[in-house]
């Protein structure tokens, strides 16, 4: 294959990545988005090895194969729960695979300082995101705590690692060299800095932390794509890291701190919410039927404990019978629930919720008063009132979907447990507040059961 032919190829890939990625901004275009962006990184990969003489056909097809194979079973298995894991595990595989392109680009004795330099900048990226997402995978499965580690004089010790960084590098890049002992020491140390980078940061900020490796992988690609002369990996990789900050600066601005703030702070480190006491007034479903079957408006407001009764077919079940019997029906969307970017708008798009009630945070807090019944199913710290009230708490400034202002708020719980990052919520306790306690799959079921009679 000519070089005209390969750079071809390379143009048709990151249009149809450029055409993919703008799908991807809404979610009834989003699985056509990622099907041709999974296409264009196939086209890549095919035109790459068969141009350069990397591998014949017959190996490309058994390798394609083989990762069918093994991305159709995940696809299969994995639980719509474990979606952020899965996300943080294909995170750490890119970076540990720029870090080895990067590593196998210093066999070429040729190489200028400018490619030197994206070496270790795809080293230390790459390493970063791997130990990093390594580490966000067990806090989200909570294989490991989930919430900060954090000790005395963190940032004293961090700060030294990337200072020791910044000298190994540049001693490595005036005599670099596939099996330089200074080499060895910068993956080192760019594997323990990814995980001294995460361990601070638990509960609540673990989407912006996952969006923000998701960059890092992206920016660990195109750092690799110059050190070995890479085009449509430069291209991909741009696109991948510039998306990644973008939605990381939306999601701090959603809970209103800055990615400074997230990363070095450790949530809920420094600040204890204050005690909440109260009692709580237990509904049945049987009640809360009743409830609903006189509401002219109710909205749905999703979080994690959604995920894990895996409820999302019965609430829109639910939405469907609550719209037959008159009532305005709404699904409101934080932006950092559950633990993953996106977590909510995934979830309900599986169980074919219409794209059109949906409704993100901005646009159902003006109006929440009117509602009649807003249901929590599993959220906690998106609809918690002490970011609004509580100045002492780990979570105050942060924007919540105002639920408290509904006229009656049911809240699906399977016990009083805090929410992932581990404060009290005062809603529980409000006056229009109803506790419905049990699991929310069933619980919602048993109402889909009264309204069918």
């Amino acid at each position: 294959m000519t070089l005209e032919l390969i750079n071809l190829f390379y143009v048709a890939s990151a249009a149809l990545f450029i055409f993919g990625l703008k799908q991807l901004s809404s979610p009834a275009t989003a699985v056509r988005g990622n099907m041709l962006s999974s296409f264009a990184m196939l086209i890549a990969i095919v035109a790459t090895l068969t141009g350069n003489n990397i591998l014949p056909w017959e190996w490309i097809i058994i390798s394609v194969a083989i990762g069918a194979l093994i991305g159709g079973f995940a696809a299969q298995k994995v639980a719509m729960t474990s979606m952020p894991e899965m996300v943080a595990l294909f995170n750490g595989s890119g970076g540990i695979a720029s870090l080895l392109v990067a590593w196998a680009a210093l066999y070429n004795v040729d190489n200028s300082t400018f490619t030197d330099i994206t070496v270790v900048l795809s080293i230390l990226i790459g390493g970063v995101t791997f130990t990093g997402s390594i580490i966000a995978w067990g806090k989200l499965s909570e294989v490991m705590p989930s919430g900060a580690w954090v000790f005395g004089l963190q940032r004293v010790v961090n700060g030294a690692i990337l200072l020791g960084i910044i000298a190994v590098a540049v001693i490595f890049c005036m005599d670099p060299a596939a099996d330089s002992q200074y080499l060895y020491m910068l993956i080192a140390l760019a594997l323990l800095f990814g995980v001294m980078v995460v361990a601070p940061v638990g509960g609540a900020d673990m989407p912006v932390v996952i969006s923000l490796l998701n960059s890092y992988s992206g920016l660990a690609a195109c750092a690799a794509g110059f050190a070995i002369n890479n085009n449509i990996l430069i291209v991909a990789g741009s696109m991948v890291g510039a998306a990644g900050i973008i939605l990381t600066n939306i999601m701090c601005k959603a809970m209103n701190r800055s990615l400074a703030n997230v990363l070095f702070s450790g949530f809920g480190a420094v600040k204890q919410a204050t005690k909440v006491e109260g009692e709580v007034k237990p509904i049945t479903a049987d009640d809360a039927y009743l409830i609903l079957e006189a509401a002219q408006s109710v909205t749905f407001v999703p979080g994690y404990g959604m995920a894990v009764a895996q409820a999302q077919h019965v609430v829109r079940e639910l939405g469907e019978l609550l719209e037959k019997n008159g009532a305005e029906v709404s699904y409101a969307i934080h932006p950092v629930a559950g633990r993953m970017p996106g977590h909510m708008n995934v979830l309900l798009a599986e169980a074919n919720v219409p794209y059109d009630q949906l409704v993100e945070m901005e646009d159902i807090n003006p109006r929440i008063e009117g509602i009649d019944v807003a249901v929590v199913i599993g959220a906690n710290d998106v609809v918690n009132p002490a970011a609004r009230n509580d100045e002492n708490s780990p979570i105050y400034g942060m924007p919540i979907i105002n639920v408290d202002h509904a006229r009656t708020v049911f809240v699906l719980k399977r016990s009083m447990a805090s929410g992932f990052s581990g404060v009290d919520n005062p809603l529980f306790f409000g006056d229009n507040t109803r506790m419905l306690f049990g699991d929310a799959k069933d619980s919602i079921a048993t109402v889909v059961a009264e309204f069918k009679g």
